[in-house]
């Protein structure tokens, strides 16, 4: 597919293509997670993905805090009970072709500061597409079952995984605490099956089998899970008591002998070139495997290395997911509808005539913007040949997975004589403003803001998001309704509901789709959620640029509302302090600080948010558990060349520790870790009388020699 190259993008283009991805793969993630009901396939989530690790790799000061990048699942959903990891649930890195591969090899030798040719093995086994699922045993007894969900909490299916006949339900000599972790599938033969059977009782039918296992899990009757043909395959663990092995390879034949389902291919490599033989083996197989696989996954076999590795925010350093290629197919767009974001941006999505791509029947497209429908990046150079995109036009589409695909490349041939180019609007379909695109933005926006009934309304279901205040019983089908009837036109409205109509109860039980009990649940729900915690009360807003990384990062900084809100008001003065205290903050750009001190600045946002906070008692940020910590609170810089560890692995291990990581010295730095080669920032530190360390100090410091 043509798009204009990341190294010719400035960095205007970049800003926006990295707040549009932020929007489309996390809306991608909940409907996939979530709702079962995937917008995207998993060729163009991961083609999406890629892109935008790409984009941050060039421009890493523009990387946003709600990125891709850092998201792993989705919230769950209200139907089951939560479940908190006790070790997180993460997702993996992707890559596409060999060279991704080689500079993965090479990116952890330099981690582990192994020299380039250090020979390091490495598991390869197939990924299979499924959906993720955390066993927890204990004295050899199954005891929790949990999903994924957002990698921190998953969902209680307990009593449907008790179904899966490859799931044990005793274990004879496992650890006293064993969790373990792997996909729950379904076979090509079963599915077949299920849905032939679905197909004679009038029922629904499943578009491939991962949908199919998940749907059948997910059950909240665990009756429907039993007579679903689901299978497992174990291949990870969380939470152990003691450790099954000293090597990847180990562990998971100690899986197998505990009576765990693993899968056969998986394979022990020394280096790219064993692992890359494998994954073509693997690839030449994937047709008669009997199941869906998506690609092939490499772990570093030493599990002493992997702890060194650790983490990044959401995926292992020490694993990565070999992903197999695309699949293509053409059909005729039959329409291009706008809608409108929260934002005011306005998104061109294609209709497409349903056409079946490996098996599974899709109908829309995402098309980005205007510019890509015309052929052209945002300054004006062509993509695609410049071939612009048409209403009746012959368009190549593509996907490997599920359902949602992307225009790849147009037919001119079969395009009709009576076709004309693509007018984008310039009012708002939904309120009629002016829809504006600013210099330097590739997107279109709505300028009617709040008196904007689209943007309203998805600010409105932004702010009862999972992420954000999370009310039971008030979604977005709810907020639409209520929205419509005048009930609710901002976020304080909600706290206001059960007083402004009376009780509340009458009018509310007597309307379509509620009775007493509901409308009782309700306001319950809303009384419980006017104590909120602070991050969450700072995605809510629903601020530009601010996602739920950021405003967790956030949070953790100020600590309270009242420290954050003056800091935003102050920070209306780029001469203040506080700009630069919050510009300072690991992870907040120029554009991101911007936002935020201009939603402050505006007299009606502002208006808005303190009338919702008037209703509410929000609580202090959450601190790391670092009790003895020595460095815990405290501000630390690296400088210079560290002879004992990566500065990734310093960073790592200081942040941990509940510290924070600066890259640059102030009057606010604890203590500076200087290195050979330490230069004006250890000269710095000298004037501002700031503890000064080396490496050994530091590491003594730390506990770690």
């Amino acid at each position: 597919m043509a798009r204009i190259a990341v190294d010719k993008l400035d960095e205007a283009e970049a800003r926006e293509e990295l707040a549009w991805l932020a929007q489309t793969l996390g809306q991608a993630n909940k409907a996939y997670h979530t709702e079962d009901a995937p917008t995207l396939s998993d060729a163009e989530y991961d083609a999406l993905k890629h892109r935008n690790s790409l984009i941050e790799a060039r421009f890493p000061q523009l990387k946003r805090r709600d990125s891709a990048s850092d998201q792993i699942g989705a919230a769950v959903s209200e139907g089951f009970s939560k479940v908190a990891h006790e070790v997180r649930m993460l997702s993996l890195g992707n890559a596409f072709d060999a060279a991704e591969i080689v500079e993965f090899d090479t990116r952890v030798k330099r981690y582990l500061g192994m020299e380039p040719d250090t020979g390091l093995s490495y598991t390869a086994e197939p990924k299979i597409d499924g959906l993720s699922l955390s066993l927890r045993y204990e004295n050899g007894r199954l005891v929790q079952a949990a999903t994924r969900g957002d990698g921190a909490v998953g969902e209680n299916v307990t009593a449907n995984a008790r179904t899966v006949a490859d799931i044990p339900e005793t274990l004879k000599d496992a650890p006293r605490l064993l969790e373990v972790r792997g996909e729950v599938y379904m076979s090509h033969a079963d599915f077949a099956a299920l849905n032939a059977r679905q197909a004679e009782k009038g029922q629904k039918t499943f578009a491939n089998p991962r949908n199919a296992a998940a749907g059948s899990l997910r059950q909240l009757d665990a009756e429907i899970t039993q007579s679903r043909p689901l299978r497992f395959f174990a291949y990870a663990w969380g939470a152990l008591s003691e450790p099954l092995g000293e090597t990847q390879m180990a562990a998971i034949f100690r899986l197998g002998d505990l009576g765990f389902q693993t899968n056969p291919l998986t394979r022990l490599c020394d280096g790219t070139a064993e692992i890359l033989e494998h994954y073509a083996r693997i690839e030449a197989q994937r047709a008669t495997l009997g199941y869906d696989i998506d690609g092939v996954v490499y772990k570093v076999n030493d599990l002493a290395l992997q702890a060194r590795l650790g983490f990044r925010s959401t995926t292992p350093r020490w694993a990565l997911a070999h992903k197999f290629p695309a699949e293509l197919a053409w059909t005729r767009l039959d329409a291009i509808d706008i809608q409108v974001g929260r934002t005011g941006a306005l998104s061109p999505v294609a209709r497409l005539a349903p056409v079946t791509v490996g098996g599974v029947v899709v109908s829309n497209a995402t098309l980005h913007n205007e510019d890509y429908i015309a052929g052209k990046d945002s300054t004006g150079a062509p993509i695609r040949e410049g071939r612009d995109i048409r209403v009746g036009d012959w368009v190549q589409v593509y996907r490997a997975g599920d359902v949602i695909p992307k225009i790849a490349d147009v037919d001119l041939e079969r395009r009709p004589e009576t076709s004309e180019p693509y007018s984008f609007p310039t009012k708002c379909p939904e309120c009629g403003s002016d829809a504006i695109r600013e210099e330097g933005d590739a997107v279109r926006r709505c300028s009617g803001g709040l008196i904007c009934p689209a943007q309203a309304v998805e600010k409105l279901k932004h702010f009862v998001s999972r992420a954000a205040f999370d009310i039971e019983g008030l979604g977005a089908k709810q907020v639409e309704q209520f929205y419509q009837d005048g009930w609710v036109r901002e976020p304080a409205d909600i706290f206001e509901l059960q007083s402004r109509y009376g009780t509340g109860l009458q009018q509310l039980k007597n309307r379509e789709g509620w009775g007493e009990k509901s409308a009782q649940n309700l306001f319950a729900a809303i009384e419980e959620r006017r104590s909120i915690a602070l991050r969450r009360l700072i995605f809510a807003l629903g601020l530009r640029h601010v996602g739920e990384q950021a405003s967790t990062l956030l949070a953790r900084h100020y600590g309270s509302w009242q420290a954050f809100e003056a800091a935003m008001r102050a920070a209306a003065d780029p001469e203040d302090p506080a700009y630069g205290d919050l510009l300072a903050i690991d992870g907040v750009g120029k554009v991101m600080a911007q936002s935020l001190v201009a939603s402050f600045a505006q007299d009606r946002e502002r208006a808005s948010i303190d009338r919702l906070v008037a209703y509410l008692d929000v609580q202090e940020a959450e601190r790391p558990r670092t009790e003895g910590s020595p460095v815990a609170g405290k501000t630390v810089v690296f400088t210079g060349t560290l002879e004992r560890m990566t500065r990734a692995e310093a960073k790592a291990r200081a942040e941990s520790l509940g510290a924070k990581v600066s890259g640059s010295v102030s009057a606010k730095t604890d203590i500076l870790v200087a290195g050979p080669g330490a230069g004006s920032k250890e000269k710095k530190a000298a004037e501002l009388g700031i503890e000064i360390l080396n490496e050994d100090d530091w590491l003594t410091l730390i506990g770690r020699i």
